[in-house]
């Protein structure tokens, strides 16, 4: 691992390939004289302005988001993190299309309690809907004031003024004024307007182009790039003493034995809450291994081993009327009921949980990959016992997110561990087992959907009810982390609560964007979890729109339509029917493959949230019959995210949506006896492998000059589950509607009598 230099805040120029761009991404490491300076489960921030765009409403003055420089380069900050998913380009991209300025002059901050605004979480889909409506018009509210400041300075009329796209307000004569000099004129510290100009999207120099993604040569170059890389002078290596799983604790554990060990610095003990310290790395692991030397028991009651995700069923629920609509008695001449359901998830994060921890001068700093900083410095300093404006939180990434993995437990342990340790650097990472076997996973749900088709083909009547728990528990207090209820004295955990809609959480898109009539959708929001979980990827939706869309070619196959037209016949949102057609005929769906007990071809659509980005996806499968194994040869997808800023990163965020959710649908669920998790490793928990991705992933993105951002990051992983169930009951003509949909599953729903592959 490379070394990163913390005496000073580095901001790497990095030449970058393709487009020989030279951008500045800040790493977002302060330097140690700094380091005392002060949605989905998220303690939203204030209403300012509410009448401001996006995040503008709670932070309304330009300088909080843009400074320019007396050489007329900028430093642009912005609340959202760089989790992998290309977010710091998009917004760069953004940000230099509004001020007209090239990326290459532009230093980008993000997601640093001390500098950068607080916008909330990074999640669900808001980077682009929240956070770069706010820089696109804080850009916009910045050269607008520039340029009436050239105006005043030439005696012109504003109307009469440009800017170059490199940093100048150029007269209709030729003259020019920098961008430096017409900042030194006037203050930033002002609010926003509403309606300031924004750029013509016909005349866009850096939005809507492919440009190189400003995170990825660190990756693949060895650089610094993940808050595992991060060395500190003097830094100590740390690593939890605990049960194998959540709601475990061990009975005696060795910590004499570990204390005596080469390189111990310290041993830390609070409560049940354990943690040895050393000077190296591999100091710290041996002397862990000799300290988790135990026996454990469990402190939380038994895990479901029989009833799974039905054991939600049979728990006490609160019942959410998500829509009820009557449109009068209707003829039905069909009627299927079917359950869906699907396991509690692992995250499975590449990286095993890591953070940095400094406790120095009163003060705590803490780098980590949490994808809500904002939240984590006010719950941490409540959790060690110092005032939030003393911790500062500074987000750096990690290889492996998107939902609430360890991330925010281990930079909780870490801040704790670094106070009893003042003036010494500590690094914390989570082995891998203690990441499957601690992490909140990713919740188990079940649906039961009855539906009703009329003699003319359509929808007469739709019911759909959902269980779930809370996707809801990232820490806005204390009582939040794991570590809350084994350090003494503890902390209440937090309540868990559904999140309302339109984002709900387990009832997320359980309300079709389709037109049913005599529609009954009931979320059963279930507060007691059998397992320890909390926010994946995509949340409710994934398991919502597998069902419905499931539940769709159910219905067409029984009403002999064709699932493309039956999906098509049943929506009025013109932009979903362009998605829907713009995939089917990419995918050449009216020539597809038809169903010959082998190969098989299915569909799916949603507009994640209803209010985000929209996808339509089509896909290839074939199914060996002797094993069970599903290969999907070709998926073909569109997808309608607004203006994009930077389509490739669009591109990218679906296709990995895909993959994610092929791996959820076809490999994934976490395992357990009745007093632990027993899937510890890749071997146990499997995930998706490079020779298992589809052959083909095709990815048109939608052109929509002007409109607003629609956030794309979760809008694939739905309709990807559903498209390949449809595909499977395509190909084979049963129906499989638990997942994983394991070869072992497929061989079972298959029977003895199935037939076998056709001769080659």
């Amino acid at each position: 691992m490379s070394r990163v230099d913390q005496a000073t805040t580095v901001n790497r120029r990095q030449l970058l390939a393709g487009g020989g761009l030279l951008v500045a991404f800040s790493l977002s490491a302060p330097g140690l004289a700094q380091l005392a300076g002060g949605g989905e489960g998220s303690a939203p921030p204030k209403l300012v302005r509410p009448d401001l765009p996006g995040s503008l409403k709670t932070n309304p003055e330009l300088d909080a988001w843009i400074r320019i420089a007396p050489d007329g380069q900028a430093t642009v900050f912005s609340g959202k993190a760089e989790l992998g998913q290309g977010i710091s380009t998009a917004l760069l991209q953004v940000i230099a299309e509004e001020l007209d300025l090239p990326p290459a002059a532009i230093t980008f901050i993000t997601a640093d309690t001390a500098r950068t605004p607080d916008e909330g979480l990074t999640a669900g889909s808001h980077s682009m809907m929240d956070g770069g409506t706010a820089l696109a018009n804080a850009g916009a509210n910045v050269r607008l004031l520039l340029t009436r400041a050239a105006a005043e300075h030439w005696h012109l009329d504003p109307g009469l003024l440009t800017t170059s796209g490199e940093g100048h307000v150029t007269a209709p004569d030729g003259r020019r004024l920098g961008y430096g000099d017409l900042a030194a004129r006037l203050s930033l510290h002002v609010e926003a307007v509403a309606h300031a100009p924004r750029r013509d999207p016909r005349s866009y120099r850096t939005m809507g182009r492919n440009l190189p993604r400003v995170d990825i040569p660190a990756k693949v170059t060895g650089g610094a790039a993940y808050v595992q890389d991060m060395r500190l002078p003097g830094m100590l290596h740390a690593r939890v003493v605990r049960g194998p799983s959540f709601g475990t604790h061990l009975v005696a554990p060795q910590l004499a034995a570990a204390r005596a060990m080469p390189g111990v610095v310290a041993v830390i003990r609070n409560g049940a809450f354990m943690a040895v310290v050393a000077r190296k790395e591999w100091q710290a692991i041996a002397a862990m291994r000799v300290a988790q030397q135990s026996d454990y028991v469990r402190t939380a009651p038994p895990l479901p081993v029989e009833d799974g995700p039905h054991r939600l069923q049979k728990l006490a629920a609160r019942e959410i009327i998500v829509e009820a609509t009557r449109d009068g008695d209707r003829p039905r001449s069909q009627t299927i009921r079917a359950s869906y359901s699907r396991p509690w998830y692992s995250h499975g994060s590449i990286g095993p949980s890591c953070a940095v921890a400094l406790a120095k001068d009163g003060g705590l700093t803490l780098w980590s990959h949490s994808q809500g900083v904002f939240d984590m410095h006010r719950a941490v300093a409540e959790l060690v016992g110092l005032p939030p404006e003393k911790v500062r939180c500074i987000h750096s990434p990690s290889a492996g997110c998107y939902g609430q993995n360890g991330a925010d437990d281990v930079t909780a342990e870490a801040g704790i561990i670094a106070m009893a340790l003042p003036g010494q650097p500590i690094r914390l990472q989570w082995m891998r087992e203690q990441e499957f076997g601690w992490e909140p996973c990713g919740c188990g749900m079940v649906t039961e959907v009855e539906a009703s088709i009329g003699p003319d083909g359509k929808i007469a009547q739709w019911t759909f009810e959902v269980w779930s728990n809370s996707h809801n528990n990232r820490p806005v207090k204390a009582g939040g982390y794991a570590v809350a209820q084994e350090i003494v004295p503890g902390f209440a955990p937090q309540t868990p609560a559904p999140i309302p809609m339109p984002e709900g959480d387990g009832d997320r898109n359980a309300n079709p964007l389709y037109v049913f009539p005599n529609m009954d959708v009931r979320y059963h929001f279930v507060p007691d979890m059998p397992l320890r979980v909390s926010a994946l990827r995509s949340l409710g939706a994934h398991l919502n729109i597998f069902s419905m869309e499931s539940m769709l070619d159910e219905l067409a196959l029984a009403a002999r339509v064709d699932p493309l037209a039956f999906r098509l016949a049943h929506m009025e949102d013109t932009r979903a029917r362009a998605v829907m057609s713009e995939a089917a005929r990419r995918f050449d769906w009216a020539q597809r493959p038809r169903g010959d007990g082998r190969r098989g071809c299915g569909m799916a659509f949603a507009r994640y949230k209803n209010i985000g980005a929209y996808c339509a996806l089509a896909m290839e499968i074939e199914v060996d019959r002797e094993t069970g194994a599903i290969t999907v040869h070709r998926v073909n997808a569109a997808v309608d995210a607004g203006q994009p800023a930077s389509p490739d990163g669009i591109a990218n965020q679906v296709e990995g949506g895909i993959i994610q959710s092929l791996s959820w649908a076809t490999r994934e669920a976490v395992t357990f006896d009745t007093s632990r998790r027993t899937s510890f490793d890749w071997g146990t928990y499997p995930i998706l492998r490079f020779r298992d991705i589809p052959g083909v992933i095709d990815v048109h993105v939608m052109d929509r000059p002007g409109q607003p951002f629609l956030g794309a990051g979760e809008t694939a992983q739905a309709p990807a589950s559903a498209a390949l169930a449809n595909a499977l009951a395509d190909a084979t003509g049963v129906r499989l509607r638990d997942m994983p949909l394991t070869p072992a599953a497929v061989l079972a729903a298959l029977g003895p009598g199935a037939i076998p592959n056709p001769a080659p």
